[in-house]
């Protein structure tokens, strides 16, 4: 690992930051060198701190503890990342007995200089107690590598040398800040202190010293492992069927869903086949070695402890669901006794956590990490990867020593640490895949939009790269971006339909919601009307929906075949299936068509709990300057029979309809909503959204 550190990038940083305390510029600066390396710190992992002189208020001057914020990234942290402390008041508390974790936070959250910052990492006191001016802590993955082997204090003394401390697994907190400063003490010289199966702390009176140090001791245990790594043999997959990801990822999507009091939460599933993942998996040893615990409990509430192997490549087809549902079964099961144990063993009272897999090692496959978020399963897939690697690295050196599971329950089930998975209540669509054709209209537009604001992640999908892009760049203004996905498909093409499906199944596990909103207009009388356009309009509106529906079905199937959840097709039809217009046939009688496939698509889907709807809107001219392609080629016509502008036509059918409104698109997009909510047992129905048009009531 690089020594990043650079005097003059240092002085430049601390210039930037004009009217920042000098110290807390430095602290910063040296905290993103340290966030920069992933085999350090990943999502939280590690803290840093600075001691310093400020003046406060009243002009005396105070010193102070800058520590790293919760929720602030050490990669990008700012200044203001780091919440300031009375550091006098934090040094009194060391000689209490005891301090409750929430009295601690209590204690942090009443001396912080100001009340509107971020709260103080949970290891405070022990940056507060330790006397050095910075102090660095590190999760590294080559120092608890070396921490989880047998008899890990010799080995560490061997490698590291005899500048550093050494304690056991504690518990984060004040009784670790106690350990941690009397450790010190003993041996004022040391450089760092190393918390078995937790991390690396490093320190000095200077940035460039703290963090050199760190690089140092880190390097150390890199090089160590390097030098005795004894790759294992792979073996070779049987002869037999080699499932695709487009196969086993909806089956498992399906069997993880977790349906609670008519409420369903399913999971993002992020593949990772990356070659050192698919040959960790295909080694001798790999399922003794690689379904072992964490590297450290501070992982444990994004991993769980540990992860689920599947050797589906040995079972014939027939026999693949039942491998999937007894592998998941059987880890549940385990899940729940690990659980009931340590509440009786503790006599303590804890919620169960749900007992779904957060890793999934599939040989021949890949790794799967799972999350109600893509965040979640981002984060987990990071975690699990450095965990595999470090695994792998440390197996040419001694066998693997995990963590008694009580510790790793205390970390599980702690009120501080589970406040990083949130109590905020999850939106409706939270953890959904939804796929709207016809992206790059202002009806997709509007339908995008809800979905978004309902939780789910979107793909959008057209034939224009240019229109589909300036949806997106719209919806991505209001939205995060990393929950948008453009996908350049014709809907007329079976092939690049399949691959679409495909795709977004290999990208985040399967589909949700899909809105056929693909649409072609066509203005003409039927003795007028060219045969050849007649056919590319029914191949866009009635054709198209056929072809998504079609191809969307065996990603449904899969996804009910071992869960519960519903799974939803909302066709966007049209006010015109009920209430056509002349020198409109092309485009009623293709909607119409399309609305048809959608009741038959409701009677052969519901045994799979798909359940189908349709929505005809009416009148939707654009959405925040997306025009809508309909009306870009039915609107000079008329404008013309009716010799109004754009704005007279848009009053002509505000006025038109019964309740005298402007329809949205996002009005389009809240029935989608709606259905895709199952806020009730609907299927095959009809919804219009057009403000009130009797001639086209459904009947």
């Amino acid at each position: 690992m690089k020594n990043r550190y650079s005097a003059s990038d240092a002085e430049r940083y601390a210039k930037s930051k004009d009217g920042c305390n000098t110290d807390l510029a430095i602290r910063t600066y040296t905290s993103r060198l340290i966030g920069q390396e992933e085999d350090l710190v990943l999502h939280g992992g590690g803290n840093t701190s600075v001691k310093s002189t400020i003046t406060n208020l009243l002009g005396d001057p105070c010193e102070v503890l800058f520590i790293k914020g919760s929720g602030w990234d050490l990669a990008t942290i700012e200044p203001q990342g780091f919440p300031a402390l009375d550091l006098n008041y934090l040094q009194r508390l060391r000689p209490l007995e005891q301090l409750s974790d929430e009295e601690m936070v209590n204690q942090f959250k009443t001396h912080m200089l100001d009340s509107t910052a971020p709260g103080p990492s949970i290891e405070t006191l022990v940056h507060a107690f330790l006397p050095h001016k910075f102090i660095d802590h590190t999760h590294a993955d080559a120092i608890v590598t070396l921490t989880n082997m047998a008899a890990p204090e010799a080995r560490l003394k061997e490698v590291l040398g005899d500048k550093i401390g050494i304690l056991p697994w504690i518990m984060p907190g004040f009784p670790l800040s106690k350990k941690v400063v009397e450790l010190y003490e003993k041996q004022p010289d040391m450089e760092a202190i190393i918390l078995l199966n937790h991390g690396i702390f490093t320190f000095g009176e200077s940035g460039e010293a703290a963090y050199s140090k760190m690089i140092h001791y880190v390097n150390l245990a890199e090089d160590y492992i390097t030098a005795s790594k004894n790759r294992a043999a792979a073996v070779t997959l049987p002869d037999r069927q080699q499932f695709s990801a487009s196969t086993i990822l909806p089956l498992l999507r399906g069997a993880l869903c977790i349906t609670e009091n008519d409420t369903t939460r399913p999971f993002y599933l992020l593949l990772n086949q990356d070659k050192e993942v698919l040959d960790c998996l295909l080694e001798k040893d790999a399922k003794s070695r690689y379904t072992t615990g964490v590297l450290t409990p501070d992982h444990v509430i994004r991993t769980k402890n540990y992860p689920l192997w599947l050797d589906i490549q040995n079972s014939h087809e027939e026999a693949l669901t039942t491998t999937i549902k007894s592998g998941l079964d059987e880890y549940e099961t385990a899940y729940l006794n690990y659980f009931t144990t340590q509440v009786q063993d503790k006599g303590v009272q804890r919620i169960c956590l749900d007992s779904k897999p957060r890793v999934i090692l599939i040989p021949g496959l890949g790794m799967i990490t799972c999350g109600h978020s893509e965040k979640a399963a981002r984060i987990a897939g990071d975690i699990a990867l450095h965990t595999l690697m470090a695994k792998q690295k440390g197996a040419g050196i001694s066998p693997y020593r995990e963590l008694k599971e009580a510790h790793i329950f205390d970390m599980e089930y702690w009120s501080l640490e589970q406040v990083k998975l949130g109590n905020t209540p999850p939106l409706p669509l939270a953890g959904q895949v939804a796929l709207v054709t016809g992206g790059g209209g202002a009806i997709a537009c509007g339908i995008g939009r809800m979905l978004l604001k309902a939780g789910a992640h979107v793909y959008l999908s057209d034939l224009s790269r240019k229109r589909l892009g300036k949806v997106c760049d719209l919806l991505q203004a209001e939205f995060p971006k990393e929950r948008i996905s453009a996908l350049t498909m014709d809907v007329t093409d079976k092939k690049a339909v399949q691959e679409g499906m495909a795709t977004i199944v290999r990208n985040l596990g399967g589909l949700d919601i899909l809105v056929p909103n693909a649409g072609l207009a066509h203005v003409a009388s039927l003795e007028e009307l060219d045969e050849d356009t007649f056919r590319q309009v029914i191949e866009v509106n009635t054709m198209g929906v056929f072809q998504v529906i079609q191809a969307a079905i065996p990603i449904f199937k899969g996804q009910a075949t071992l869960g519960s959840a519903a799974s939803h097709i909302i066709i966007n039809s049209s006010k015109n299936v009920f209430a056509p217009g002349a020198a409109f046939g092309a485009y009623s009688s293709s909607k119409a068509g399309a609305h048809q496939l959608g009741k038959i698509a409701a009677l052969e889907l519901a045994p799979h709990n798909v359940r189908v709807n349709m929505i005809n809107a009416d009148a939707i001219f654009d959405d925040h300057g997306i025009p809508s392609g309909l009306w870009d080629v039915v609107g000079p016509d008329r404008m013309r029979s009716r010799n109004l502008d754009p704005e007279g036509l848009k009053a002509y059918y505000r006025e038109r309809n019964l309740l005298k409104v402007e329809v949205l698109a996002d009005h389009v997009g809240n029935a989608v909503v709606f259905f895709a909510s199952n806020l009730t047992p609907t299927t095959g129905a009809t919804l219009p959204v057009d403000g009130g048009v009797a001639a086209a009531f459904p009947r």
